[in-house]
């Protein structure tokens, strides 16, 4: 079933329709992790965390941020209790950080989120392939 919305939304260039998109499933995706007292950056760390304790510095190189935006995720994250940072036994002047059995529940619930959020779609598969192919070719024009 078209609308008049669709109609016109069907004549728009695909970046358009991407741009728009990319921000209502952003819009969705960020109410869906506040509802769990998550951000999407907190959630990056739990995924990362979920083999085992590593460095900040590993974990910003890992999610491609900087060392200062990784401690400012990672000390919302310890405000939350869900992550906790430890000494490292063979390196005193080092910490890793790890996530607490809280942080591990609130990785579990997030990982429904994107099937309770998202519409399902036919051919995800496809989508998912085209999506990481712009972002494949975007990311080598940039960087």
């Amino acid at each position: 079933m078209t609308t008049p919305d669709s109609d016109a939304m069907s004549q728009w260039p695909n970046g358009r329709l991407l741009s728009t998109a990319a921000r209502l499933v952003e819009h969705a995706w960020v109410d869906a992790l506040d509802s769990l007292g998550l951000t999407h950056a907190g959630l990056i760390v739990l995924h990362l965390l979920g083999p085992g304790a590593q460095s900040q510095t590993e974990l910003a190189r890992q999610a491609r941020v900087q060392t200062q935006t990784m401690s400012r995720t990672l000390d919302r994250l310890e405000r939350e209790g869900l992550v906790a940072r430890i000494r490292d036994e063979r390196d005193a002047r080092r910490h890793l950080v790890t996530r607490t059995d809280a942080g591990t529940a609130a990785w579990q619930q997030a990982r429904t989120l994107e099937a309770d959020v998202f519409p399902p779609l036919e051919n995800a598969e496809e989508l998912r392939a085209a999506l990481l192919q712009i972002i494949t070719a975007s990311s080598a024009k940039r960087w």
